[in-house]
């Protein structure tokens, strides 16, 4: 039953899976995914009456939070273990699995798999993330980031704050981070946020499309 032909999809699934996680190994990361600006963390509940929206969708399964390639090889790998899995349970308590059945066990093996996908890949990517590269680099100096702190405070208070990044290969970081003295917003939690130094473990940033990034690129314009 191990090698029967009604396992071979699954078969299939873990061993493109498992060629996607080989290739991120290989390439350190995943190489660069397409952007998918999609902030599947915000407000997407414009449709009313608390009705599915197609990017609450997205956000439960992962996307948008992890590398794409490493979100399709956690995916993959799990829709191969678990149809497996089920298809030998069934078949050990039925000598016969219809079409029906089948079809059955191919879509709730694959919504089963989407949504556990979600929740390990982006801890899965914070480690290639932590081993694929040097985390001390300034490889995120001019990255956007979202704030998940209750907001991110001046450097000279004391205290830090938090934002979530994703660096240019894609790779989602949760960063230390403080902004300058003369900046004059204090970016609030879900609020985007420019990081432009870093010092030691932390980052400095500054709010997006606000007055304080006007003065930075001036002043920066200037020095250069």
């Amino acid at each position: 039953m191990l090698f029967s032909p009604a396992n071979l999809p699954y078969w299939i699934f873990l061993g493109m899976g498992v060629l996607l996680f080989f290739f991120m190994i290989i390439s350190g990361g995943g190489g660069q995914d397409v952007d998918a600006d999609v902030d599947v963390d915000a407000d997407l509940d414009a449709d009313s009456n608390n009705e599915l929206s197609f990017g609450q969708f997205l956000g439960w399964v992962g996307f948008g939070k992890a590398p794409l390639i490493l979100l399709l090889a956690t995916d993959l790998s799990l829709w191969g273990v678990l149809g497996w899995m089920l298809n030998v349970f069934i078949s050990g308590t039925s000598n016969n699995i219809t079409a029906f059945v089948g079809s059955v066990i191919l879509f709730g093996s694959l919504m089963i798999s989407l949504l556990m996908g979600g929740l390990i890949a982006r801890p899965i990517g914070k480690i290639f993330a932590e081993f694929g590269e040097d985390a001390s680099s300034d490889r995120l100096i001019g990255c956007v980031g979202i704030v998940t702190s209750a907001y991110i405070p001046i450097g000279n208070q004391g205290r830090i704050g938090q934002v979530d990044v994703l660096d240019t290969k894609r790779n989602l970081l949760t960063v230390s981070a403080v902004i300058p003295d003369w900046a004059t917003i204090a970016p609030q939690r879900g609020e985007k946020v420019l990081i432009i130094e870093h010092k030691a473990q932390i980052y400095v940033v500054i709010a997006k499309d606000s007055p304080d990034q006007e003065q930075w690129l001036t002043n920066s314009s200037q020095i250069n």
